[in-house]
């Protein structure tokens, strides 16, 4: 998900300016994810830690902790902490949606099997619950386990409307906002809790990772439209195989005619795919516009991720957060 920019992407700047707490996370990662009696559990978690992700959400977590004042080490728990749940997440959604790639890479089901991937993803939830509570703080143990119960709600319910074309786009808000925008929103959040800060400005950075998550979320569901394989890390149209129902689908069901409607039932809700579907629903989306409405709604959403930050202390930080905010959307130009 690259842009060709002559200047440094945010989250590069944002990396940098963190380095040394980056560095302090990664090397509590791969203590953490050790396990003296099964060398499954590091083999299959580096696979997945160490395949270059970007480390958004834990970066999230150490910037909102810094641009508060914290000065602690409980921070780099945190941030710790979030990476693990995601990545025990990842581990889990690939079982589900019996993925073959991430990140560029053979997933880990593929690599070893299903099993070993939920079980390792099982032992990364456990490891993120010890490092919550060796911050001794209840509130950040309170708003992490909510975000881990609302992430696994989120997958359920996206499991539940999955292939129903009657889904609707409060519903996929609802899944969004659980398998994401949660993580996105907690990250941020405990930052300022750890810090100590008023509830005011905890309140914004809330608001910021909520709407970030739900821009950076169906950035990537539009980009799965339009996007080139190595830029998002899948392959193109994995979405429309998979029967996934993202809003630019949900938008032109609600606007199809007899004739496109039974196409989407045949499809997504069938599961009848053939050769030349994948263009047809392409067209389907670009007839109704429902990718352009997509891409201004991702926008909207960042907008609103900015506009939480005016509670913030004045940081370069924060201005980070705010470029990440614009650039989760720019890769959609």
């Amino acid at each position: 998900m690259s842009l060709d920019h002559a200047v440094a992407k945010p989250h590069d700047r944002m990396r940098d300016a963190l380095s040394d707490d980056l560095d302090a996370v990664n090397t509590l990662i791969r203590t953490r994810m050790a396990s003296e009696h099964a060398p499954r559990i590091p083999e299959v978690t580096a696979h997945l830690v160490e395949a270059g992700g970007k480390r958004i959400r834990p970066m999230l977590t150490l910037a909102a902790a810094r641009l508060c004042g914290y000065d602690g080490a409980h921070h780099v728990k945190l941030a710790a902490t979030v990476e693990f749940i995601h990545t025990a997440t990842l581990l889990h959604d690939d079982v589900v949606d019996e993925s073959e790639k991430r990140r560029g890479r053979p997933t880990a089901n593929l690599l070893w099997d299903n099993k070993s991937s939920v079980l390792v993803g099982d032992y990364l939830f456990a490891r993120a619950f010890q490092l919550m509570v060796e911050t001794e703080s209840l509130r950040v143990l309170d708003i992490l386990s909510n975000a881990a119960a609302t992430i696994a709600e989120g997958e359920v319910l996206q499991l539940t409307a999955a292939t129903n074309i009657e889904t609707t786009e409060a519903i996929y808000l609802q899944v969004i906002r659980g398998k994401t925008a949660a993580l996105f929103e907690a990250a941020c959040e405990v930052g300022g809790v750890i810090a100590g800060r008023d509830a005011a400005v905890v309140k914004a950075l809330a608001a910021y990772g909520d709407g970030l998550g739900i821009a950076f979320q169906m950035a990537d569901d539009l980009l799965d439209w339009g996007g080139t394989s190595g830029a998002i890390g899948k392959n193109i149209g994995d979405d429309f195989r998979e029967r996934k129902l993202t809003l630019p689908v949900i938008r032109a069901i609600a606007a199809a005619d007899d004739t496109e409607r039974a196409f989407w039932a045949r499809t997504i809700g069938k599961g009848d795919q053939q050769d030349g579907d994948l263009d047809t629903a392409l067209g389907l989306l670009q007839r109704h516009g429902t990718l352009e409405a997509t891409r201004v709604e991702a926008n909207a959403y960042a907008t609103r991720a900015k506009a939480a930050l005016a509670a913030l202390p004045d940081h370069p930080l924060r201005d980070m957060m705010r470029d990440l905010a614009d650039y989760v959307v720019e890769r959609l130009n």
